[in-house]
């Protein structure tokens, strides 16, 4: 028996793009938020970001929640923070629900099927391991008509830490044989950099992010590519 050659991806961001989250906010509050010099897109970006604070202060200080009540609760805090002075006569929570809903509605980038059939017909597993809920997660592949089996999607929901703690990261290394061909992929160089100290090989493409900021996190990566098609043709040529 060969050895096994398996690609783990982080998938909101690096598979999924947040436009349809944003595009959701600027249907429900955008024109108001517009009246105050507020894009969808800046409050979309900073309330994700906030959520993604405080979900992972209270992971590393063992209270974990799903993320889906974190950015649920941060909704108004977050109004507030971008110069909105009464954010509960600005918005209602049903207008909130409605913006968390987007959330779920997210779409797979342009690329993200070409890469994995690249991937497939090289011969690797293609692995998801998400601070998501699998279920939500997994439709996002379903929507597009992208093949994701279920048994490959590796949740952080279910370790009860999130990434990324090194912990999140090793019940995915584990699955692998110590001889096996093990990357790790994504959008975010926090998540890829960390995946690569607990001893995965690091791929990470810029489409997200566009600065990788490598210098901060100590971390060469073997694949840095712009698109994920390239990214993936990168990985098997680095793993003959």
């Amino acid at each position: 028996m060969g050895t096994g050659k398996h690609v783990v991806f982080d998938v909101v961001g690096t598979c999924v793009s947040f436009d349809a989250f944003y595009n959701c906010i600027d249907r429900v509050i955008g024109d108001k938020l517009l009246a105050k010099n507020i894009t969808a897109r800046s409050f979309g970006f900073t309330w994700m970001t906030a959520a993604e604070l405080e979900f992972t202060f209270l992971s590393i200080s063992e209270r974990y929640r799903p993320y889906k009540d974190v950015i649920t609760a941060l909704f108004f805090r977050t109004l507030y923070m971008v110069g909105v002075e009464s954010p509960r006569t600005f918005a209602t929570e049903a207008e909130r629900d409605q913006c968390v809903q987007g959330y779920s509605e997210l779409e797979l980038r342009p690329g993200t099927s070409d890469c994995f059939a690249i991937l497939r017909n090289a011969g690797f597993t293609v692995w998801c391991l998400t601070t998501g809920d699998t279920k939500r997660v997994r439709g996002y592949f379903e929507r597009a008509g992208v093949d994701m089996p279920l048994e490959n999607f590796i949740s952080c929901d279910t370790q009860g830490v999130a990434k990324p703690a090194l912990a999140a990261y090793r019940p995915a290394l584990a699955k692998f044989a110590p001889d096996d061909v093990k990357w790790f992929a994504a959008a975010h160089m926090w998540d890829v950099s960390a995946a690569v100290k607990v001893g995965f090989r690091g791929a990470y493409c810029t489409i997200y992010e566009q600065e990788s900021c490598e210098e901060i996190f100590d971390t060469k990566m073997e694949v840095l590519e712009e698109t994920l098609p390239l990214m993936a043709k990168r990985i098997v040529e680095a793993s003959v």
